[in-house]
């Protein structure tokens, strides 16, 4: 069989609180997301999914476990060594505009990762580039000179997909990127990351609370409780036949249109 993008074993972050004192934000946590497809973690707000994703993109330093991206376990990696692997794995993160930096035109925004991984060789060639993402991402090049705060929560998101995928990455971890977008524009940004992920093979790891959502654009998805991953299964199975008590408290949860 094919190797699996991402395998996350036993994965553990701890946060210290006091000097005997720990919070286990992720605890012992398996799950494996195969090429070109979508993860979907879910859990209420506080169970540890944003913890999960900042941890296995390096961002927080993991306490225990692996973290084997493109077969290579990255959990213990230096910085410097961490600077190729990040050229494969970007993340999308859940504000919008906190994540983006309100003194950059979205032309710099964008452009940091060509940049940062000295991938053009010219002005013009970053501009092209750039240029072309804006269009993908249903923005266009007049939007390169404007300034974050200049736009609406939908496009600032679709600003932040376009700086994720710049670098062609195989795995995006999308934490909770639709969760401030009003439903319509919700709906435009998923089907976005699907065509994105239909052209590209791009691999997801979506993070959300919305279950219809993560019904949408999931291939498998686990349930995270309190930092513990309770349960794992295809779309189906899990929406079909949940075998844990939390999962279908949460599948009750779903508002039924009537």
């Amino acid at each position: 069989m094919e190797q699996p993008i991402l395998q996350v074993e036993h994965l553990t972050k701890f946060f210290s609180v006091g000097p005997h004192a720990e919070v286990h934000a992720v605890d012992d946590v398996n799950f494996t997301l195969r090429r070109g497809r979508t993860f979907g973690l879910v859990g209420e707000s506080g169970c540890g999914k944003s913890s999960c994703a900042r941890t296995i993109i390096r961002i927080y330093e993991p306490s225990q476990g692996k973290i084997i991206f493109n077969g290579q376990d990255i959990a213990h990696l230096k910085p410097h060594q961490m600077q190729p692997v990040r050229r494969n794995m970007q993340m999308i993160f859940q504000d919008p505009y906190a994540s983006l930096n309100a003194r950059m035109t979205v032309r710099d925004i964008i452009a940091e990762p060509l940049k940062a991984h000295h991938v053009c060789k010219s002005k013009q060639e970053v501009d092209e580039k750039v240029f072309a993402m804006l269009n993908r991402v249903g923005l266009t090049a007049e939007h390169a000179g404007r300034y974050a705060h200049e736009f609406s929560g939908g496009q600032r998101q679709r600003v932040g997909i376009a700086r994720a995928l710049i670098m062609n990455p195989k795995l995006i971890i999308a934490d909770e990127c639709i969760s401030a977008l009003d439903v319509s524009i919700q709906a435009q940004v998923v089907n976005l990351m699907k065509d994105i992920q239909q052209e590209t093979g791009t691999a997801y790891l979506f993070i959300a609370h919305d279950l219809s959502m993560v019904k949408y654009i999931s291939d498998r998805i686990g349930v995270l409780h309190l930092g513990h991953l309770l349960e794992t299964g295809t779309t189906e199975e899990i929406f079909a036949d949940p075998i844990h008590p939390y999962t279908r408290s949460l599948l009750s949860a779903i508002p039924l249109p009537n």
